[in-house]
């Protein structure tokens, strides 16, 4: 009964997204017709027309009628930017994303833990203090500002725009080092803003497990102190770093939105800029119900893995 309550739940918040995001986006200013024509001569004949062809003439009624209906079936419209079906387009720019969201959530993840594993345990130390301090500076940093700064500051060793170089051989190997070179700094970007939270949070639980009266008897024991760390206090104070990191992929899907535009990454977080610009009502409307699924979805799986990691969570 509980699977089925967090499933409806889960369900219920796409729905309620998914409407919100119908009207969010028609108050944003500026028309798509003359954003569409812009640069071309367009009589008002013309725009008439593109506005009935894609709908905008209708009441708003109609439009979110249309909208629901359309959704349902799994359209997810026709881009006004790209004449081509949305779902389409967004395909095409998830390649990108999910390249550079999954290469920054690992090494956030695997640092993270790490450092925020051995900061806890020696607390106090030179390495907690000097750790602790970067990863709050971190954290408080905005991605674009740290993002600008890390182009100014390596913008000669690694590129800074793009996902590849026109003039790069065609074979495989040429292509992947490309891509690889491409994507350090908005992996170096994402990484350092993610990563600083799982420290914290890593650091926070192992102090929290330090006093634990299975720690004292494991020393007891005779077992080495890197020992009783590694398998007794970190095991135990993994649960909440590991349950954060699908609860903050939404965090993660945001920074991704700011990193690719200041790199000009072509993924969902350049797409959902451009769209911004239009605005594309159909393209952010998918952007949004495709990035909102994915936050759902995984704070979905982060609450039932909780209860399989902790067995005094029932897991439902």
């Amino acid at each position: 009964m509980r699977l089925a309550g967090r499933l409806g739940g889960a369900a219920l918040s796409l729905v309620m997204v998914a409407v919100l995001g119908f009207f969010l986006f028609r108050v944003l200013p500026g028309d798509p017709v003359v954003s569409m024509t812009r640069g071309r001569p367009t009589t008002a004949a013309a725009q008439a027309r593109l506005r009935a062809q894609f709908g905008l003439d209708r009441p708003l009624h109609e439009q979110f009628w249309d909208y629901v209906t359309a959704l349902a079936r799994g359209d997810l419209g026709t881009s006004f930017t790209f004449r081509r079906p949305v779902a389409e387009v967004i395909l095409e720019r998830l390649g990108p994303t999910v390249l550079l969201v999954g290469t920054a959530t690992l090494v956030a993840v695997v640092a993270g833990l790490w450092l925020g594993a051995r900061a806890g345990w020696r607390r106090g130390s030179v390495f907690d203090r000097v750790t602790t301090g970067v990863s709050l500076t971190l954290w408080a940093v905005p991605t674009f500002w740290l993002g600008m700064l890390l182009t100014m500051a390596t913008g000669e060793l690694f590129p800074s725009r793009g996902m590849r170089d026109t003039d790069t051989a065609p074979d495989f190997v040429s292509q992947s080092l490309d891509v690889a070179h491409h994507l350090v700094l908005p992996s170096v970007t994402l990484v350092a803003v993610v990563c600083a939270e799982y420290v914290l949070v890593m650091r926070s639980s192992v102090l929290a497990e330090a006093g634990a009266a299975y720690l004292v008897t494991a020393r007891a024991k005779g077992l080495r102190d890197d020992l009783v760390r590694r398998r007794h206090a970190v095991p135990n104070a993994v649960l909440p770093a590991v349950t954060l990191v699908f609860l903050r992929f939404g965090l993660v899907v945001g920074g991704a939105i700011t990193t690719e535009t200041v790199f000009s990454w072509p993924g969902l977080g350049l797409l959902f800029h451009d769209a911004l610009t239009g605005p594309d009502y159909f393209l952010l409307q998918g952007l949004l119900v495709v990035t909102a699924g994915a936050v759902v979805v995984m704070n979905l799986l982060a609450d039932l893995l909780h209860g399989l990691l902790d067995p005094r969570v029932e897991a439902g």
